[in-house]
């Protein structure tokens, strides 16, 4: 097993456990504002808002595992039918240049985001907006790492027919 293998199984391992460590707290969170509203009559102050948070976060780090497992959304249409031909290869690299575009623009504008809004401080935590923005530019070196792990095996994938023909 190559040393990359090990190091994305083990990012995949800690996206899960940090997923479900968030959906967890969330659930948590919610369920106890429910309670605590309905059978005593108040309700805390921050709850809805890390809550929010943490759906915001899980979304995106969700986001990563997706693109990890190649589940991204994409129209399977076309690629299906033009699967394995020259038509087929062009319309795989095209797709996946776009991707790294499309990821590339969420990490750059994510960075900015995240900067400009160190200043404002969410009103229930009194943290800084920023770090709740940051999982943006997180999610994008994460998806960006995934997209091109997959475009290494693609091209892996071609290198070897062609050194059997060699042969």
């Amino acid at each position: 097993m190559k040393i990359h293998d090990v190091l994305f199984r083990w990012l995949r391992q800690v996206l899960y456990i940090a997923s479900i460590t968030g959906m967890s707290l969330m659930l948590i969170i919610i369920f106890l504002q429910v309670v605590s509203r309905y059978v005593f009559g108040f309700s805390f102050s921050w709850s809805e808002e890390l809550a929010r948070f943490l759906f915001v976060w899980v979304v995106f780090i969700g986001g990563a595992l997706i693109m990890g497992e190649g589940g991204h959304i994409a129209v399977r249409l076309l690629p299906e039918i033009v699967k394995g031909t020259k038509a087929g290869s062009m319309l795989n690299i095209i797709i996946n240049v776009f991707s790294v575009i499309f990821i590339l623009i969420l990490i750059v504008k994510g960075s900015g985001m995240t900067k400009s809004m160190m200043f404002q401080i969410a009103p229930g935590l009194g943290i800084p907006m920023g770090i709740v923005y940051s999982i943006i530019p997180v999610s994008g070196v994460l998806m960006l790492l995934y997209i091109i792990k997959d475009i290494a095996s693609l091209l892996a994938v071609k290198q070897k027919p062609e050194q059997d023909k060699e042969k």
